[in-house]
């Protein structure tokens, strides 16, 4: 009898790479993860020492004792290639700087410098994900349609020719990768199997995949917590509820929903998106005179009129476990997306280490589309 459902790894659907500290630890600072769907492969290859052959003749000259030691995995050897020049990608595999300028009053990464001669490339390393699709029977797998790949340590560096000719351009990176068991869970805590980060690769069946992102984010395991987004902006396939409305009168506000909530009296809520004074992104406050489908709560500044919705408006709910008295919820859980990206202050900024002066963007810069279990 069949212990699983067989399927076909196709496609490759997106990468994330995450920056490691000395210790191996994944950083999730500004400019610590890309996410992108623009690359052309990942391939990896176990690099195996050969075991010990012992072999011992007697006087006559025929075998005695022959004895061959098992061949052991030491390590992966990896490449990746992208589809084009990224200069935050690069500089984050292998090091560099990127060069960002200002441009249209907002300081963008326009290119890349390669690593100083004498220069570490890789520095204290990477963690690699990739997402395949599952097919069976010739079309996607409905139950657990992605494949999850980890290479929880990897030292990559710039490899191969570049020509600039009348094609494209692209990139390649190659080094080796090794076990991490400080990969844990991952940068968003799906990882269900944090032992399997101690070996050089490991891979399982998923429900979901990082589709459509491009560019550094900021990933935080919020499982515990639900999200409400507005019907437009549904980029984490959230279903119903959705956000409807949200209006002002004097001091107080009030969140209309599309159906129920589940939100309790006192919860702590956080609101951003909706403009000012809506927004209490900097701390949460209470929720009030909650019905079914509608919450209160207290603005900073007196205002009467409707805020101005857009997809990426977020009513997000802290969980019951940190707000006492406050009952457990049923709303769709999801993982929170927090965009950070090259925007500086304005001034013009060059030759600078690519984690310098990363900030949030008020709107989600390259997000296509995203789709949640």
């Amino acid at each position: 009898m069949a212990t699983q459902e067989y399927a076909a790894s196709i496609q490759g659907v997106s990468i994330r790479v995450t920056r490691l500290d000395a210790a191996g630890n994944l950083l999730n600072g500004a400019g610590d993860s890309y996410t992108t769907s623009a690359f052309m492969r990942v391939s990896f290859t176990p690099e195996y020492e050969e075991g010990d052959e012992i072999t011992e003749k007697s006087a006559n000259g025929t075998v005695c004792v022959t004895y061959k030691a098992p061949d052991t995995l030491k390590r992966i050897t990896m490449e990746l290639a992208i589809c084009e020049p990224d200069a935050e990608l690069s500089q984050l595999l292998s090091g560099g700087l990127l060069l960002r300028k200002n441009v249209d009053g907002v300081v963008k990464s326009v290119g890349w410098a390669a690593p100083g001669v004498g220069d570490d490339p890789a520095g204290n390393g990477v963690a690699i994900e990739a997402w395949s699709h599952a097919v069976k029977d010739g079309k996607r797998a409905s139950v657990l349609p992605y494949f999850h790949w980890v290479f929880p340590y990897a030292k990559l560096r710039q490899s191969g020719d570049r020509v600039i000719e009348n094609g494209m351009l692209a990139s390649t990176f190659e080094g080796y990768g090794l076990g991490n068991r400080n990969f844990g869970a991952g940068a968003d805590g799906r990882w269900e199997f944090p032992v399997a980060a101690e070996r050089p690769y490991s891979y399982a069946r998923a429900s979901w995949a990082p589709v459509g992102l491009q560019g550094f984010y900021t990933w935080t395991d919020k499982a515990s917590e639900a999200v409400f987004f507005t019907a437009g902006g549904n980029i984490q396939g959230q279903t119903s509820p959705y956000i409807t409305q949200i209006n002002a009168t004097s001091t107080t506000a009030t969140v209309i929903f599309s159906a129920a909530h589940n939100i309790a009296t006192n919860d702590k809520i956080y609101v951003s998106g909706a403009g000012e004074p809506f927004n209490t992104i900097t701390s949460g406050v209470a929720a009030t005179n909650v019905n079914s489908t509608a919450i209160t709560y207290t603005i900073p500044s007196a205002y009467t009129g409707t805020a101005t919705l857009d997809k990426f408006t977020r009513v997000q709910l802290v969980d019951s476990a940190d707000e006492p008295g406050a009952n457990n919820y049923t709303a769709v859980t999801t993982t929170q997306i927090d965009t950070k990206y090259a925007n500086g202050a304005g001034e013009d900024t060059y030759n600078v280490p690519g984690n310098l002066n990363y900030v949030a963007d008020s709107n989600v810069d390259f997000i296509i589309k995203s789709n949640e279990d």
